[in-house]
């Protein structure tokens, strides 16, 4: 099958002894980096590279927070400013006052559950704000790196390992708009040889999620001493990856990855949602040996639910990244990290996304059209 994304202009430059030259960057537009994962690659390259000029735009959605950045604000190479991706006038001065060379698109609307009520938002958001973002890249003209991040979902759940060629099946609509941001990436590749690197990652877990995904609030519910919700019988599949080793990843691809090319970001060791809940009640010390389910809630499950979402990482690893931190490991730290009210506290609403079903619908302001 033919590559969807194919490598455009080609490749990665070369020295005059034919190796790789690895891309730096000086100065990373990064929105959505008061997220969950976005905040964890600010931290990354903050620490990691001073010599990076990191500039964070978020406009702080119920799942963002500005706890999430807040301790690396004494640092001279970041810049924190709260916008929305959609305001083109806002991206324009942003590239251009301070000398953007590099984009990192992590913003987005993501719940798949929330997509079922509030999808207009979520076109919006995705679909829109990815447009804004690009077109606002192409009349700059001095963007080297634009690195779009997707999802496994656009691929659909019921076909095995999946690859970077493999053709996009959404069946939901959080990702269908995932699939139709990336087909106005590809144009933009195609149209205006844009640099663009797509990346298409696993469930990513661990600190600073908003609880309303399966594992943080799997983590909340338990530290309360109150059941966890199921959706079905527990049978769907999912890979997971820890979010610093998807922070790892970020930086492995920024720094030589393809321009033109997909990278699919997941793990090998695949989990049934039943056995990632139980997994969390071992972890919280509350198992009880003689009923594995005393913590578990089973309730119906979602409109519709993929079975699972394997994908073939080996393209990445080829670049040198791999997975560093256990499931036993990752759990532990998410659980830890949860136990702690305090943490909860920069999501004044954690509490919303406690329920079997949680649904977040889009204010007036969050739809433009």
């Amino acid at each position: 099958m033919s590559s969807y994304f194919a490598p455009l202009n080609g490749h990665h430059p070369t020295g005059p002894n034919g190796t790789l030259q690895p891309y730096t960057p000086k100065s990373i537009l990064l929105t959505g980096g008061a997220g969950f994962i976005g905040s964890h690659v600010v931290e990354l390259l903050v620490n990691r590279y001073p010599h990076y000029h990191v500039v964070v735009l978020d406009k702080l959605d119920y799942c963002a927070a500005e706890q999430n950045i807040s301790p690396l604000f004494d640092r001279p190479n970041l810049r924190w400013c709260r916008g929305d991706i959609r305001s083109r006038c806002l991206v324009d001065y942003l590239l251009r006052s301070e000398n953007i060379d590099t984009i990192m698109h992590f913003a987005a609307s993501t719940h798949v559950d929330n997509s079922f009520h509030s999808s207009i938002s979520f076109t919006s958001n995705n679909v829109v704000g990815t447009h804004v973002l690009l077109e606002s890249a192409r009349e700059y003209g001095r963007i080297k790196r634009f690195i779009h991040v997707s999802t496994d979902e656009v691929y659909g759940g019921e076909t095995d390992f999946e690859r970077e060629d493999s053709v996009m099946a959404p069946t939901n609509p959080y990702a269908c708009t995932k699939a139709a941001a990336e087909l106005i990436c590809r144009g933009y590749a195609k149209s205006f040889s844009m640099p663009i690197i797509i990346t298409r990652g696993n469930n990513v877990y661990g600190p600073r999620q908003y609880p309303d995904k399966l594992v943080a609030k799997s983590c909340v519910l338990l530290s309360q001493k109150s059941p966890a919700y199921i959706h079905g019988n527990g049978d769907h599949c999912r890979n997971y990856v820890y979010v610093t080793d998807m922070a790892e990843a970020f930086d492995v691809i920024m720094h030589r990855g393809n321009v033109g090319g997909v990278y699919n970001v997941g793990s090998d060791e695949e989990k049934t949602n039943l056995q990632v809940v139980r997994d969390c009640v071992r972890a919280s010390g509350l198992q009880d040996p003689s009923n594995p389910n005393a913590y578990i809630t089973f309730v119906k499950d979602r409109e519709v639910n993929d079975h699972h979402y394997r994908i073939d990482s080996s393209k990445l690893k080829k670049l040198g990244w791999t997975q560093k931190v256990s499931w036993e490991q990752g759990i532990r730290n998410t659980v830890a990290w949860y136990l702690d009210e305090c943490n909860l506290e920069r999501w004044p609403d954690y509490k919303r996304g406690l329920v079997a079903h949680p649904t977040h619908k889009a204010a007036p302001d969050e739809v433009l059209f």
